[in-house]
């Protein structure tokens, strides 16, 4: 009789389940994420800048300031997409492919739900073959946001370093030439969001969706909408001191940081008042232009925001935001025949010394393991999940890295991670799940799930409080080693002072890297022979 009672009970309870899949009565939901976009560039992290929408889901949602990235560009989509570090897939030297893995819309496709990418992949596959219903965007990585392909009639040559694959579900595109004179990539990549969230809303089939949004602003070439560069004509005059100080002040009046632990590091942008009158000028100008491209940004979350309370959705649907590394100094300078900053026919990076005011109040940039190179905004927004007492607050204690999307995402959607995909053997997820922190409040991470970084000369570990990190590993005795609890800033090095802990996180790095290099390694011959067998 137990026997039949406990028997029952699960059919019960699979009924249940499946009355849910079916229903889509499961959260509907939204990753956004933007490219090379420091710390303090928004406007609950501290920016003049105007991003009133993503304001409010940090209002009405929870932010976090230990959020942690891989510090470039692709490596860090890929962690994004498969909860695997990079070196796990392949995808940790070069864009290719995801090996060893499952995307986030391959599981979901099993718990149902409708999978949707719009934007930047940089990646040699078109995500449409990884479990998208429908993808459109950028394959490869940056390029021209108002023509990523030839010239068009009366209109100079478009700036671009490279051309690029861009992909319409399965069909793959080189080069991709918009018809549209009035393309702009921002706002392509939501107008394709919005008609299929708006498609799906008007479709027999219910089911709750996930959506992928992957901008590829504020990343370089510095190209925005002359309205919105004119909004902030002006602002970035006072230079770069000022701008950095003003961010600061804010972070401390918003609760982000406090002075204890938070001490502002030592600047590394060159003297404002050194500069020439027409060196401030072009400065104050790209500054004006990087703004611009957020601020469209935000507009354009704000279109996002506006479809789903008109199809009903919003109510039931999370949004996380974030951003894939830290404010790049890189710079990469294009001209073809216009002289305007932030035009189609001219390719502009913001530099160092404005990266360096974005990555307030840390040290360094993109493709540093610094904080200022991974360490990132990151929002979740989650009306039934997260209680009313924690809107709004920030939460300071917690360690997260992009590995923890995925066993989110699959906790939220009530789906199973498998153990092999395809008949092939699948690497088990790296990461923890943020469910309970978003339902139950800011905890610290486990201590047995470490954190490491290794990307071109730089590498770092995490473990609980302690930071272990190397500027070059081509030098020796260059590791510098924190504590994250005191010192988030990484201004106070503790190498002499605790020489054990350097041995120990030595050590576990070591044995971590020696792991995921073999993957690599193997990963790396699959790119070879899937490149030569699907060369163009």
């Amino acid at each position: 009789m137990q026997k039949r009672k406990i028997l029952i009970g699960t059919v019960a309870f699979s009924i249940l389940n499946m009355n849910m899949l079916l229903t889509g009565e499961r959260p509907n939901i939204i990753v956004i994420l933007v490219d090379d976009m420091g710390f303090s560039d928004l406007g609950c992290y501290g920016s003049e800048i105007n991003t009133p929408n993503i304001d409010s889901l940090a209002q009405d949602g929870v932010r976090f300031v230990q959020s942690y990235n891989t510090g470039k560009c692709f490596p860090s989509r890929s962690c994004l997409l498969t909860g695997l570090y990079a070196q796990q897939t392949g995808m940790d030297r070069r864009h290719g492919i995801m090996n060893n893995s499952v995307t986030i819309a391959e599981v979901l496709k099993t718990a149902n739900y409708h999978t949707l990418a719009s934007g930047k992949h940089h990646g040699e596959e078109n995500l449409y073959h990884r479990g998208f219903d429908h993808y459109w965007g950028l394959r490869d990585g940056a390029t021209n946001h108002f023509n990523p392909g030839n010239k068009r009639p009366n209109e100079v040559t478009p700036a671009q370093k490279k051309v690029r694959h861009w992909c319409d579900d399965a069909k793959t595109m080189f080069p991709f030439t918009p018809a549209d004179k009035n393309f702009y990539s921002t706002d392509a990549y939501t107008n394709k969001a919005i008609q299929w969230l708006n498609e799906a809303k008007n479709s027999s089939k219910k089911q709750p969706f996930f959506l992928y949004l992957a901008y590829t602003a504020p990343h370089d070439p510095l190209m925005a909408h002359q309205k919105d560069i004119d909004k902030y004509k002006g602002k970035y005059d006072v230079g770069y001191e000022k701008i950095r100080e003003a961010r600061y002040q804010k972070q401390l009046e918003l609760g982000l940081i406090d002075k204890a632990r938070y001490p502002l590091s030592k600047a590394t942008y060159r003297s404002w008042q050194k500069l020439t009158p027409e060196q401030r000028q072009r400065e104050a100008k790209l500054m004006e232009v990087y703004a611009a491209m957020i601020d469209c940004v935000d507009q354009n979350v704000g279109r996002l925001i506006t479809t789903l309370k008109a199809n009903n959705q919003f109510d039931n649907t999370i949004i996380m935001f974030m951003s894939d590394n830290g404010a790049s100094n890189e710079v990469v300078r294009l001209k073809n025949g216009d002289k305007s900053i932030g035009s189609v026919g001219e390719w502009n990076s913001l530099g160092k010394n404005w990266a360096n005011v974005s990555n307030t109040p840390f040290r360094f940039f993109k493709n540093y393991s610094y904080e200022g190179g991974i360490n990132s905004p990151f929002i979740v927004y989650w009306p039934k999940g997260i209680k009313k007492e924690f809107h709004g607050k920030v939460f300071k204690e917690r360690a997260i890295h992009f590995i923890d999307i995925m066993p989110t995402v699959v906790e939220l959607a009530q789906a199973q991670y498998p153990n092999d995909y395809k008949g092939k053997k699948i690497i088990a997820t790296s990461g923890e799940s943020l469910v309970d922190v978003l339902r139950n409040g800011d905890k610290k991470r486990s201590e047995d799930k470490i954190l490491c970084w290794q990307w071109s000369r730089g590498k770092g570990i995490r473990i609980g409080d302690w930071k272990l990190v190397w500027s070059n590993i081509y030098k020796k005795n260059n590791a510098q080693l924190f504590n994250m609890s005191l010192n988030r800033t990484e201004t106070a090095d503790l190498k002499n002072q605790y020489p054990e802990k350097v041995k120990e996180l030595e050590e576990k790095y070591n044995q971590w890297f020696e792991e995921v290099k073999l993957i690599s390694k193997d990963a790396n011959k699959k790119l070879k022979n899937y490149l030569k067998n699907n060369s163009k």
